[in-house]
Formats: C-alpha cells, sequence, structure tokens
C-alpha cells in the first residue's frame, strides 16, 4: 500500500475515534499533523512515521473505558495503535510500528519518556507548542473547565506546566514559534494574577 494510502486510512480511523473538540479531539490532532508536516519536511524526517505518530498520538483520550485504569493517555494511545496498526495491512515493517509506538509513548509531558528519535522529538515538540499561544491558552481554560476547575486551577496549571513547555523544546525551529506563543501566555498570566 502506498504512504498516501495509508495515511488516508489513519486519518479516517482517528476521525473515526476522536471526540470533534478542540482541547484534545480532532482539530487538535490535526493542528499537530500540518505543524509536524511542516517541520518534518524542513528537518528532514522519516514523514511516514512522523504522520501516523501525529494523526495517532491522542487516539486513546476518546477511550473512556481504558482510562478508568488511570494510565495516561499516551499509554493507551500506544495500545490502541499497536493493535491497530498490526490489524492493518499496511506492510509497516515491526521496527516502524515501534518507532510510531515510541513518538506516541514519547510525546506526552507527562508520560516522562524521552523522545530518542528525531520524529518523537519533533511530534513532542508540536504538541507542546500546541498548548502555547491564543490556541493554547484556549485549550488550558477549556479543560480547567471542563474539569469542574476555575481561575486558580487555569493559574496552577500555567505555573506548573504551560510556561515551562519553552524549555523543554527540542530544535531551534520549534523554539522560535514558542517565542512568540509564550508571550500571549504570558501576557495573560501576568494580567490574571494581577
Amino acid at each position: 500500500m502506498k504512504d498516501v494510502e495509508i495515511i488516508k486510512n489513519v486519518r479516517n480511523f482517528v476521525v473515526n475515534h476522536s471526540d470533534d473538540d478542540d482541547i484534545h479531539g480532532f482539530p487538535h490532532i490535526q493542528r499537530v499533523y500540518d505543524l509536524c508536516d511542516k517541520i518534518g519536511m524542513e528537518l528532514k524526517a522519516n514523514m511516514l512515521i512522523l504522520r501516523i505518530s501525529a494523526l495517532l498520538h491522542d487516539i486513546g483520550r476518546n477511550n473512556e473505558s481504558l482510562n478508568t485504569a488511570n494510565k495516561n493517555h499516551a499509554i493507551i494511545s500506544a495500545e490502541i495503535s499497536k493493535d491497530y496498526l498490526k490489524s492493518q495491512l499496511f506492510d509497516l515493517s515491526e521496527d516502524n510500528i515501534n518507532q510510531i509506538i515510541h513518538c506516541i509513548l514519547a510525546h506526552s509531558f507527562s508520560n516522562k519518556i524521552k523522545p530518542l528519535t528525531l520524529e518523537a522529538k519533533i511530534l513532542s515538540d508540536v504538541d507542546k507548542l500546541d498548548a502555547l499561544g491564543a490556541v493554547g491558552l484556549y485549550r488550558t481554560i477549556g479543560y480547567t473547565i471542563r474539569n469542574n476547575g476555575g481561575i486558580k486551577q487555569v493559574i496552577n496549571h500555567l505555573e506548573t506546566k504551560i510556561l515551562t513547555l519553552k524549555n523543554r523544546l527540542f530544535f531551534e525551529i520549534t523554539r522560535e514559534i514558542a517565542e512568540e506563543r509564550i508571550q500571549i501566555i504570558q501576557d495573560f498570566y501576568n494580567r490574571i494574577k494581577n
């Protein structure tokens, strides 16, 4: 099967198994995919691995029965992805599947798995970039409200996670993108603290 057909099939699977919300649903996945595509091309990544990883990285967020096991969403996403990829006739090697699974496991801020490959580092950086800027601020507030939190929880999330993300990026190109986006978060944080 050609790479284009594989990506189309994976995208259809993800669309059918993702929520249609901006926080962690398909709109988030599409933003991550698009930026991974741009940065991956520039950094000469294995685009098949990166594109599949970007599409599948949050597939576990929509599976409530697995989420009750208190597993990190990246672990759930990796489990679902591995089963899915092995069940398809994609002609992906075991090594390619393992690289995709590593990307998915290592993308999560809270999973604490260090990205070891170029593709895993790109996905990790791009997922973090989507938590910055105006969209990132919207996602942070939306996620907090969805989980019955208020302004104190938003401030705490900004302090403990969002404002630290720039320091966790691997590439100069992603740090440059983060620079502009982090300023939006910092301005909001400064004003809300006052």
